[in-house]
């Protein structure tokens, strides 16, 4: 009898500890619940994740295209660069040829010339059928986005600054600078310069 008292009372015990236990796990999961973020709240993060990973995959997508626009419009860059070489020797052998005594006036010079300049003209054409154009510089203001000052030349006709001499012709090619004109740009005479300010200091003292 004694035995089965014991009995009874250690099943309660049980069913007591598995209420308890089960009472406790209904009030984690009311806490875990409770700490959860709303719905709507989830909803928009979400939201907000895939539009910034929809923006970087566009930004990415305009950053390839613009590399592949560029490698075409530009992959000929250091070819055309180098091309300018034909027309810097062209230029070199017709001046070295202006410059000697016995070809001077003669027939053969004249013809010479005449076929350089054609040459020289179709290497022209064929560089702007490509977007390569030469930089107009003379009697142009000295601009240091297309043009390098080599020497200044003292002309007192000219405005300080600008070119009156190109050294060697610059080309752009589409938007970009090739490579710059090298030109001599005008100064005023130190004569000029010093007259005028002895008439500064007459004017002064009178």
């Amino acid at each position: 009898m004694e035995e089965e008292q014991n009995q009874n009372d250690m099943s309660k015990k049980d069913e007591n500890n598995d209420a308890v236990l089960d009472a406790d796990i209904e009030s984690k999961k009311d806490e875990k619940i409770s700490k959860e973020k709303p719905l709507d709240e989830m909803v928009l993060e979400l939201e907000d994740k895939l539009a910034r990973s929809f923006a970087e995959m566009e930004n990415q997508r305009r950053r390839f295209e613009k590399e592949k626009e560029e490698a075409f419009e530009y992959g000929g860059f250091a070819f055309a660069k180098e091309a300018l070489n034909l027309i810097d020797n062209l230029e070199r052998s017709k001046q070295t040829l202006l410059n000697d005594e016995e070809l001077k006036n003669s027939t053969t010079l004249k013809k010479t010339l005449e076929h350089f300049d054609i040459i020289n003209k179709d290497l022209i054409t064929i560089f702007e059928k490509n977007n390569i154009k030469p930089i107009e510089s003379l009697n142009k203001k000295l601009d240091p986005n297309y043009h390098q000052a080599m020497i200044e030349i003292e002309d007192d006709q000219k405005e300080p600054g600008t070119i009156i001499q190109e050294i060697q012709k610059g080309f752009t090619i589409k938007d970009r600078l090739l490579r710059p004109s090298l030109v001599g740009v005008s100064k005023k005479s130190a004569n000029k310069d010093k007259k005028a300010e002895e008439n500064k200091e007459n004017l002064a003292k009178k």
